[in-house]
This record gives C-alpha cells, sequence and structure tokens, in this order.
C-alpha cells in the first residue's frame, strides 16, 4: 500500500460513525491522505438509516454516497482500496474498509496498562490494529464524540475532532455588525453633499478606513451622545451612509417597544428596513432580541400590512425531531418549546387598560390569527411568500439544516434568525460549527442581509447581575 506522506510520516485516519452522520461526504475532505472506515462504522450507519429524521437522513446519503464509490470499481479489489477524487494537482487519498479488528492489541505491552475500553469501543480496537499493522504511518481517530476521543487519548492512539466542517476558525471574530468611532476618527474622514430622503440624512464618506466598510454596518459616532449611522454602500475608498432612525424616543418605538441601547436600535433598524431580506441577532439572554424581532414583526404585519402574517420556529432539538409523542396539532406540539415567544407576546399586549378584558381578549385572538408555529421537522418543500420568518434559537441549527429553512423565503418574505452561540444544546455542534456562526461570517457584505450583536442585557437589574457573576 503507498501511504501518502506529508511532513514526515504518513497519515492514515479512522472515521467514526459519528463523522458520517454529521458530514456524509467527509470522506472527501481529507485530501490526499488514506482513510479507513472499520465495518462496525457501516453496521452503525445501517442502523441509523431508519426514520425521517436528520440524522437518518445523513445516515442514508452517506451510505449512498460509498456505494457510488464501489460502483466506479466493479471487477478491482475492494481491498486494494477505493480511489477517492482528485482535488487539483494533489494526489488522491484512497478509501479502506476495515474488516477485522482482534479483541486485543498485540503490542499491549507498549499501550497502557488500562486498555479495558477498547473492549466497549470496536473502533478503537480496529485503530490499534491498523497501527500494528502499519507502524510507518500516524494512524489518527477522527471523532465528533469527545468521549472517545478522550477513550483514545488513554489508549495511547492519537484522536481528533472533525475540523472540516468549521464555519468560521474563531467565533470571538465573528462580526459584531457595530464598529464604534470617535469623534476624532469621525472628523478625520472627508464628509460631503449631506441629503435629506425620506425623512433620513444621507452623507457621501471618502477615506482610507472606508475600504473595510461593507454595506449595512452600523457606525457609532462619538461616546457622550452617540450618533448613530448605517452604511448603504461602499465602493473602495467611498461609502454612502444615512442616519439611523431613533427608537429610542417615546414616540419613537416600535408596537410600544423602545430602544433601551444603541445596539438594540440598529436592530431595530435592520428589522424595520424592507429591504433587508435577512437579518441575524447574536446576544446572551436578556439582550431583547426575540422581543425586538417580535414587535417588529407585528408592526410591519398588522399596522404596515408589509406582510401577511408572521412564522415562528425554532428547532426543539434538531431539525427533523419527532414531536408525534406529544397531543394535539402541530402548533400544540410546539408549545411546549414556545415559552419565550408567549412571555413577549405579554410584554407586547401589557399595554391594554387594566380591566379591559374585551380589549385584551379581542388583541389575543387578533394576534393568534396572524401568528404561525411551525415546526421546523415539516419545512421541506415549502416556500413562504410575503411572510416574517423568525428561526429563534438558531445556534443549534447545522450550516445544512439552517440552509434548508432559508431556502424556503418566496417573493416579499423577511427571515430573522435569532440565538445565543454560547448556548449550543445540539450534540456535536460547537461555536465554529453552527449554523448560524456560518451565516452571519457569509452574508457580512451581502447588501439584502444585516446583523447586530447585542452585548447589554435588558431583562432586569438582577439577570444582569446574574449574568454576570455567575
Amino acid at each position: 500500500m503507498n501511504l501518502s506522506r506529508q511532513s514526515g510520516k504518513p497519515r492514515v485516519f479512522v472515521l467514526d460513525t459519528s463523522v458520517l452522520l454529521h458530514d456524509p461526504a467527509s470522506i472527501f475532505r481529507f485530501d490526499e491522505h488514506d482513510i479507513y472506515v472499520p465495518m462496525t462504522v457501516l453496521e452503525k450507519l445501517d442502523a441509523a438509516t431508519s426514520g425521517n429524521s436528520e440524522l437518518a437522513r445523513n445516515a442514508r446519503e452517506a451510505a449512498r454516497t460509498l456505494g457510488a464509490l464501489l460502483e466506479r470499481i466493479p471487477y478491482a479489489p475492494v481491498e486494494e482500496g477505493i480511489p477517492l477524487p482528485q482535488t487539483g494537482a494533489m494526489r488522491a487519498g484512497r478509501l479502506f474498509f476495515h474488516l477485522n479488528a482482534p479483541d486485543t492489541d498485540p503490542t499491549a505491552s507498549t499501550a497502557p496498562v488500562n486498555t479495558e475500553p477498547a473492549s466497549t469501543e470496536p473502533v478503537l480496537r480496529h485503530a490499534l490494529s491498523l497501527r500494528t499493522q502499519h507502524p510507518q504511518a500516524n494512524v489518527i481517530v477522527v471523532s465528533k464524540d469527545i468521549n472517545l476521543r478522550i477513550k483514545a487519548q488513554v489508549l495511547g492512539l492519537v484522536a481528533e475532532d472533525y475540523f472540516s466542517d468549521r464555519s468560521v476558525e474563531d467565533a470571538a471574530l465573528l462580526p459584531t455588525g457595530v464598529r464604534a468611532l470617535s469623534d476624532t476618527q469621525w472628523q478625520e474622514l472627508h464628509i460631503t453633499d449631506p441629503r435629506v430622503h425620506q425623512g433620513m440624512t444621507r452623507y457621501r464618506i471618502c477615506g482610507a478606513p472606508v475600504r473595510d466598510w461593507h454595506p449595512n454596518l452600523c457606525l457609532s459616532v462619538g461616546s457622550a451622545k452617540p450618533q448613530d449611522f448605517i452604511v448603504e454602500h461602499v465602493g473602495g475608498e467611498k461609502a454612502r451612509v444615512r442616519e439611523a432612525t431613533d427608537y429610542s424616543g417615546e414616540r419613537g418605538g416600535v408596537w410600544g417597544v423602545r430602544a433601551r441601547n444603541s445596539e438594540q436600535n440598529f436592530a431595530l433598524n435592520m428589522l424595520c428596513n424592507p429591504d433587508l431580506e435577512l437579518v441575524t441577532l447574536l446576544g446572551t439572554a436578556g439582550t431583547g432580541k426575540t422581543l425586538l424581532a417580535l414587535a417588529s414583526g407585528l408592526a410591519q404585519t398588522l399596522d404596515d400590512k408589509r406582510y401577511r402574517e408572521i412564522v415562528i420556529t425554532r428547532v426543539t432539538i434538531a431539525v427533523g425531531e419527532d414531536i408525534g409523542y406529544l397531543p394535539g396539532t402541530e402548533e400544540e406540539k410546539m408549545a411546549p418549546w414556545m415559552g419565550a415567544l408567549m412571555d413577549n407576546l405579554e410584554v407586547l399586549t401589557d399595554g391594554e387598560p387594566a380591566g379591559s378584558q374585551w380589549g385584551r381578549a379581542a388583541t389575543n385572538e387578533l394576534l393568534n390569527s396572524r401568528i404561525k408555529i411551525r415546526s421546523p421537522a415539516f419545512m421541506r418543500g415549502r416556500t413562504f411568500l410575503h411572510r416574517y420568518l423568525i428561526i429563534d434559537e438558531a445556534q443549534n441549527l447545522t450550516s445544512k439544516q439552517l440552509k434548508t429553512l432559508l431556502t424556503r423565503a418566496g417573493p416579499g418574505t423577511k427571515v430573522v434568525c435569532i440565538g445565543n452561540l454560547e448556548q449550543i444544546d445540539t450534540p456535536y455542534l460547537t461555536e465554529t460549527t453552527s449554523g448560524l456562526a456560518a451565516v452571519v461570517d457569509r452574508f457580512r457584505r451581502h447588501p439584502f442581509a444585516g446583523h447586530v450583536t447585542l452585548r447589554r442585557g435588558e431583562r432586569s437589574r438582577l439577570a444582569d447581575a446574574a449574568s454576570d457573576v455567575l
């Protein structure tokens, strides 16, 4: 076997089932290196193909991918390896299926004393066997399961996470959508041609710093009493900006909600801008993400008649999870996961006068008729026309799952993605692999997309203190 080489000893990767379930095309992500798929992985992959969940679909897609590779060599011996597609001038690696793995490692004398975990992890037994068969190579176990990686390292094996699914290298480097400029920095720019259009003043700005700007970037100028601007167009060292609408005053609120800080004001400007078809809001608990999105949606649906209805969806754990065990209709099944929505609706309808039960009931009836709760499990094949779509808890979605939801948007539809990358509950997802991080990073320069990261909590003094000290 001709193993690939890079910086010394060749590297051989052993894939765990979790990698194929997470990314069915993962076997094509290892460049010139050779890959081993143990038989136990194929057995687990086959066991996971039943059902309509996202994992089941990925399992079937991975099986079809492996089957298509085998069809390319119908008369060649499989044990010699299946050549993988070549990328550029780089040598293509090969895919091998490891058929047998002994119960014990023949080199146990050189391994740690406690090798009991190998008896319960067949993938590790395969890796130990490969290390014995190919001492000239570095055998590396690749798995999304952190516990399996820990066991592998205890046994003296090299284990790595699957990195090719990373949306960004570092979540801390994601754009916040807001840039603060001092008075001095603002005065150093060449600002000309002030024009008032539709009640908003626009300026033309020239200067070297403009090269780093992008459409819909929010500018906060000054420190004592900041002025808010939003970039509309950028070309080289020239840009056009407009004053942001002030939603912090008594008369400037949206459906009774006033911006309590500059970031919330920028968020309301994005949410109420009909030219933006995609808005992403990041922020910790209590920063007002859901309340701002819902208030903007109600104002544009009920007052401005811009959208026909508001559609709210929230991943229960993962897209495609079966919610049939709960009784009732689709909305009744989703009700346990929509507590945040109900809490925010209570805040928005709390303006009814005391004792006005009829008015409150009429308002609730109107809201129920214009707000639809939908499960992401049934989004495939749908097209939303002139809808205001809110995707809550979007940090729990992979890039593929979020793509499925974003591609549901038809003409006249606005999509709002809300989430907190510090509260990811889905297995095998991290801040760098979350689909929400991918959307924030890859849509940053699109003229029809806007993003704001909310940092200041406005829920209560106790909530802010708990977030800081606990």
